[in-house]
């Protein structure tokens, strides 16, 4: 299957394109979009999730097993009397091709439709990659991977974070500022290249989903996200537990707000925009190090001694915090996560940034209100990527599969 995406990723079920509540194809996607999301389950304890009688979970579970999608064995439980119940998981063989282009590097991987990592790849760029080399290097690390450790695997889509405003609909990316890319038809393109369904949305809502779901916002309806990376800052929203996107797609655009700045020694630019102030590109510099990782980054401003280093990771944790501040007046959310180098200075000032955000926002607003960084660190983008191509699938296994 090639050419642009027909099932954008949504929070929930069912959504308004899932199959009718009751029937076979949507107690299909129900029971996979159980054990792919909470890890193995017995059939009993789908049974009581579901509220379906056994012999209907037993024929499910026999159904996605011939499909491939599912893995059933008996526990060895030593001492137990009885047959145990059957303990279902997600397929590790049914994967997606998870890539994340940056204006450093280009992240790819194969994640398990159990939500393991087959394979991960990090490729430095030596200059900022076209979307004809992101294409290429996406069709060629595939190729490779099906003659190695995807050999034995089924390949159920792409999807692909992008640091821009991409519109969801058909897989455009409007605008990629930091990448140079202006209206670049990527889910077609990479579609065409590798013979898959391919996927393209913002990495920060990717990311906010990635975190809804089974991150630092597991269990929380009302977050808002913020992604540090190469290429700036972007957000996510997540609202009454839904990934909103706005009318065209291009909502959380939080690094393009302008901060307020109360002290002028915090101003960096003249009447920056949120990612002009607060920079991986900044921090990078103050340690002396170029095309480090977030890991890298942040063992080494976490030891640095210099008082520059500090006093630049103070500066930015001010300004990020009138900017979070602004968003907590806004949407009133339960919780902030924080990803990327944004995590890395939530962990060195939390403190300071719960303080300033404290004194800057109305005071209902706060109430309540966390401010937590990324859990699942630098897999984040990638795993939501994931989930993006994985979207089709879940809502229709009968019918994808």
């Amino acid at each position: 299957m090639t050419g642009a995406p027909s099932t954008p990723y949504s929070e929930g079920m069912p959504s308004q394109s899932s199959p009718a509540l009751g029937t076979r194809p949507h107690n299909l996607s129900l029971i996979l979009r159980l054990v792919h999301e909470n890890g193995a389950q017995s059939r009993a304890a789908l049974t009581e999730q579901t509220g379906l009688n056994r012999s209907t979970i037993a024929d499910l579970v026999a159904e996605l097993v011939r499909r491939g999608l599912v893995d059933e064995r008996v526990p060895d439980v030593a001492g137990r009397v009885g047959r145990p119940s059957p303990v279902v998981t997600a397929s590790a063989r049914v994967v997606a091709i998870a890539v994340n282009p940056e204006v450093d590097a280009i992240e790819i991987a194969a994640v398990g439709l159990d939500r393991s990592i087959l394979v991960r790849e990090r490729l430095p760029n030596d200059t900022v990659p076209t979307p004809a080399v992101v294409v290429a290097t996406i069709a060629e690390r595939i190729a490779a991977w099906r003659a190695g450790p995807l050999a034995d695997v089924r390949i159920a889509a792409v999807g692909i974070a992008v640091p821009g405003l991409v519109r969801t609909s058909d897989g455009v990316v409007r605008n990629a500022p930091h990448l140079g890319w202006t209206d670049v038809p990527l889910a077609g393109l990479v579609g065409t290249a590798t013979s898959s369904a391919a996927f393209v949305d913002n990495d920060a809502t990717l990311g906010a989903i990635a975190e809804h779901r089974y991150g630092a916002g597991r269990g929380i309806d009302d977050i808002v996200y913020l992604n540090g990376g190469a290429s700036g800052i972007g957000g996510g929203l997540i609202i009454h537990g839904r990934a909103v996107a706005g009318a065209g797609g291009y909502a959380g655009e939080f690094g393009q707000n302008r901060p307020r700045i109360s002290a002028d020694g915090d101003r960096r630019t003249g009447d920056g925009v949120l990612e002009a102030e607060v920079s991986r590109r900044l921090l990078l510099d103050s340690v002396g190090l170029e095309g480090a990782d977030d890991e890298t980054l942040e063992a080494a401003l976490a030891s640095s001694e210099s008082p520059a280093v500090a006093d630049e990771i103070t500066r930015q944790a001010h300004v990020l915090a009138s900017a979070l501040a602004n968003a907590v007046n806004v949407l009133n959310p339960t919780l902030v996560v924080l990803g990327g180098f944004l995590a890395t200075i939530a962990d060195l000032r939390s403190e300071q940034i719960a303080a300033d955000v404290d004194a800057l926002a109305m005071s209902e607003s706060v109430e309540g209100l966390e401010i937590r960084p990324a859990a699942l660190g630098a897999d984040r983008l990638l795993i939501g990527a994931a989930e993006l191509a994985f979207a089709g699938l879940l809502a229709d296994p009968g019918e994808r599969a």
